[in-house]
């Protein structure tokens, strides 16, 4: 089982091993695995646990988790984890100085060799967690920050000659943070040529401007993420957990491309004292975020964790077995998904998320704007940091509602280079910077077929924070016009959008159209929406912040409708007869079936209609509630129900 996140999807829980415990509560543990139907697990490596005061090596507690994966049939990643504090529980992100580096290429070398010999080892996660926030301020970083601005050349683009602010801490922490996973890629590849390698980033809607997948894709086997609702989804209320996940999926499906992805850590357990917003998830919670990630491509989920740790910052939080080691109700949830693979395993293990024809964009130079230009003052969600993430997500919700199934990904992760677009929209939604480097991918993307929703101040400033309004406005053939000015309106405005009255956030844009253009919205001389022909291709602009007026009222209504018209003679098999509130549904394919996978998290009773467009009939495989078909394509989903539905050809 060495090639693991192809074929089946893998459920399983991380095994925390510490000293203190026994060989009979490890045997245990991997034990409860079996027999809950899982087969993966990570254990954390610690080297302040494997390594003594002398500076001697004792692997002998890990061992007894190798040899209980062999006996019980688990394949386990085994997570580096170099010697740090004992209250630091996610790990260092970069080494502190020269020699500490050094040092971790020592501990590398000492626990690839021992533990390759297990035929338990599925693999390895060279850092647990990469993305720090900001460049941190230690010796060794700060050194090679130095080092790598003298290696810089000059861009050939340069903002027309004007000053600019300067953003080489955001674009070292990009490369560096790929720089150190790769050096540990190397160490480890010394000595394990074959092992599959896997990494998780975390907080993705606060990182994501570190992550470069593309560069990641060159030498991981896979990627992976964390999320737990506790310390990630702080964006999103509980009711909208179900959407954080989507999202967070989303985001790493597109980021992988053409390599596997699997979540490797998802929240399994009760918090107390650690996180920022301490939950138990409900056994609902967990069926409904084990088949999102599915359903969004992934080949595995591993729940953090098993078994509580002992000792610590963490003590007795997070574990799917209660204090008696027996298995929770989560537990037994993530259980009867393993065992509906299982049942299905020629359907879902050669499945793949179907076609998505619609994709939210995000671009990082937006996000590194908006952080780089915060101040105090009065708050605004427009104007604060996480405006533009909590923008393009609005769209992914709405469009979530539904019944879309969605891609989210960065711009550099979209392929610019197909002959035609013909049938597929993207949505730039207050993506604050549009680097030069993709004026022209932009502009080909439409010219070939393709279909552009532009919202709020996308296109504001370029890649240097230089505001590209006025002379020289690189979109104005591309967008049909140019701002005359934005205007601070209130929090929340009504923005008139032909005879949609939308809500708005902040900003009201006004545009001067050019020749030619389709006016969608005016009041006297003011112009607030444009749609422009634009080669085979179109633009629908309209610079007003709608996506996060829609999310601040939570409703997008309004919003929908719109996007409805946009979405008209777009090829998408299924979607809702009429859109859903918190309902989402995701779409997998498998040669001419396929499942879908529908969330309730309404509060109350739905009828959901859905449209597919293939003479399909759907048979129920799943629901943990009493939902299902109810007559032809009407379906029944109660609260916090999940439902899976297989469609296949008619007689």
């Amino acid at each position: 089982m060495k090639n693991l996140p192809k074929g089946l999807p893998l459920i399983g829980a991380e095994v925390f091993i510490e000293p203190g415990q026994t060989a009979l509560e490890i045997d245990t543990w991997f034990k409860r695995l079996k027999e809950c139907g899982m087969k993966l697990t990570r254990i954390r490596l610690f080297e302040s646990d494997m390594r003594g005061a002398q500076g001697g090596w004792d692997f002998s507690l890990f061992d007894e988790a190798f040899r209980a994966g062999e006996k019980y049939g688990i394949q386990i990643y085994g997570n580096l984890f170099p010697a740090t504090d004992f209250t630091d529980v996610g790990g260092f992100k970069f080494p502190k100085t020269k020699g500490h580096l050094e040092e971790i290429a020592v501990y590398i070398k000492e626990v690839v060799l021992h533990f390759k010999t297990f035929k338990s080892l599925a693999g390895w996660v060279p850092i647990n967690e990469p993305g720090s926030g900001n460049l941190p301020q230690e010796e060794f970083s700060l050194e090679r920050f130095e080092q790598w601005k003298k290696q810089l050349g000059q861009d050939s683009y340069q903002s027309w000659g004007f000053r600019t602010l300067d953003f080489s801490p955001e674009k070292f922490l990009l490369y560096y943070n790929t720089w150190f996973l790769k050096w540990l890629t190397g160490q480890i590849r010394l000595y394990d040529p074959m092992a599959p390698i896997h990494v998780n980033n975390h907080a993705i809607f606060q990182h994501a401007a570190e992550y470069d997948f593309p560069a990641w894709r060159t030498f991981l086997d896979s990627l992976g993420g964390s999320a737990h609702a506790s310390w990630h989804f702080n964006y999103f209320s509980r009711t909208k957990y179900a959407v954080a996940m989507s999202a967070n999926s989303e985001m790493l499906r597109s980021g992988a491309g053409p390599i596997p992805w699997l979540m490797t850590e998802l929240q399994g357990g009760n918090n107390i004292y650690s996180a920022f917003n301490p939950l138990c998830p409900t056994a609902n919670e967990i069926t409904q975020w084990l088949w999102i990630t599915i359903a969004s491509g992934s080949k595995g989920t591993v729940f953090w964790c098993l078994n509580s740790r002992r000792s610590g910052f963490e003590a007795g939080e997070w574990a799917m077995l209660d204090y008696q080691n027996q298995p929770s109700d989560r537990m037994q949830a993530a259980a009867e998904a393993a065992e509906l693979l299982e049942k299905h395993a020629g359907f879902f293990s050669e499945a793949m998320v179907a076609t998505c024809c619609v994709q939210v964009l995000y671009i990082r130079e937006s996000l590194w704007v908006e952080k780089k230009l915060q101040v105090p003052g009065t708050f605004y969600p427009g104007r604060a940091e996480g405006g533009v993430m909590k923008s393009a997500l609005a769209y992914f919700e709405a469009l979530g509602e539904m019944g879309i199934h969605v891609g989210f990904g960065e711009i550099s992760e979209f392929d610019f280079d197909k002959n035609d677009y013909s049938g597929q929209m993207l949505l730039l939604a207050q993506q604050i910077s549009i680097p030069s480097r993709y004026w022209k991918a932009l502009e080909s993307f439409v010219e070939k077929g393709g279909k552009l929703f532009v919202d709020g101040l996308s296109a504001y400033y370029d890649e240097n924070a230089c505001t590209l309004m006025g002379r020289g406005f690189p979109f104005l053939k591309l967008f049909g016009g140019q701002v005359r000015e934005f205007k601070m309106m209130e929090s929340l405005f009504c923005l008139p959008v032909g005879k949609i009255d939308a809500p708005a956030h902040l900003w009201r844009g006004t545009i001067l159209p050019g020749a030619g253009v389709v006016v969608l919205s005016r009041k006297g001389d003011d112009v607030f929406a444009v749609r422009n022909d634009y080669g085979k291709g179109q633009v629908l602009w309209i610079p007003s912040l709608l996506g996060l007026g829609a999310r601040l009222e939570d409703n997008y209504s309004a919003l929908q409708e719109i996007l409805g018209r946009e979405l008209a003679g777009l090829p998408l098999v299924f979607r809702f007869e009429k859109p859903v509130k918190n309902v989402l549904m995701k779409v997998l394919k498998n040669e001419a079936d396929y499942v879908t996978v529908l969330v309730n998290k309404s509060g109350m009773v739905q009828q959901v209609r859905i449209l597919c467009d293939l003479k399909l009939e759907p048979i129920l495989l799943f629901a943990d509630g009493h939902g299902g078909p109810d007559q032809g394509l009407e379906m029944v989903i109660n609260p916090e129900e999940t439902l899976l539905l297989k469609w296949s050809a008619r007689g």
